[in-house]
């Protein structure tokens, strides 16, 4: 059986027990992380998602945090007055080694969602606060400053 899925803009093709290195997760090393964005199932039958596929999920171990080998870029700028700038940039990234591939009860499995680095809100906290917010409208301001000069 095989999965695609969907991380950090790109897309993977995986099976159990294959290793990948991902765009940076909040996971640290020996932690299980869960990818709910699952493009397509493979196996016996194919199921495509529309766009994703309701209750699938895949799991994987974190095995280290590595960095990417150094690309490095080189801006010349021609004839007189010119400058020149070199830089690198080494990405971070997470090594994974995938562990199951769920079809479905994915919700019901209790292990953590796969977060990138940069997002700090739990899963569970963004599909709240919509609803939080629909809730308690809030009163224009000329309403409440009509109702005060009433009074």
């Amino acid at each position: 059986m095989f999965a695609v899925l969907k991380t950090g803009g790109k897309q993977y093709k995986v099976q159990a027990g294959d290793v990948l290195r991902v765009e940076r997760l909040a996971a640290n090393a020996g932690d299980k992380v869960q990818f709910n964005d699952i493009l397509m199932l493979g196996g016996e039958t194919l199921t495509l998602g529309l766009p994703f596929v309701a209750g699938a999920a895949v799991q994987a171990d974190v095995i280290d945090e590595i960095k990417a080998d150094k690309v490095i870029t080189f801006h010349k700028r021609r004839r007189k007055h010119s400058s020149q700038r070199t830089r690198g940039h080494r990405q971070k990234l997470t090594l994974l080694r995938v562990t199951n591939i769920l079809a479905d009860g994915a919700d019901a499995s209790g292990v953590m969602a796969a977060v990138g680095a940069r997002t700090k809100v739990p899963a569970a906290d963004v599909a709240e606060a919509p609803a939080a917010a629909e809730a308690a409208p809030a009163k224009p301001k000329r309403a409440k400053k009509a109702a005060e000069a009433q009074e």
